[in-house]
């Protein structure tokens, strides 16, 4: 029981960011170095075809910092995306 309920709050909190960094990131310019990889990840599937480049370098350069969860929420954004693609 714990653990769903843990699992619904960590669903919300993803659902809650990624809302607030597509909004953010509509007015915001597109410098992602300034941007957590908490919020990196947030927009994977939502950058413009024209920033694609300097997002994906930009990841790739956190990938190797990222923590155990981060790297999980970004394994999971890749593979949600990938089977929304198919």
């Amino acid at each position: 029981m714990l653990q769903l309920n843990k699992n619904k709050v960590r669903e919300m909190k993803k659902i809650a960011l990624i809302f607030l960094f597509i909004v953010s990131s509509l007015f915001a310019k597109e410098d992602y170095s300034e941007m957590s990889t908490q919020e990196l990840i947030a927009i994977i599937g939502y950058v413009k075809d024209a920033n694609k480049d300097s997002f994906i370098k930009e990841l790739n350069s956190r990938i190797s910092t990222m923590t155990e969860d981060e790297r999980n929420l970004y394994k999971e954004t890749i593979e949600k995306l990938d089977q929304n693609e198919k």
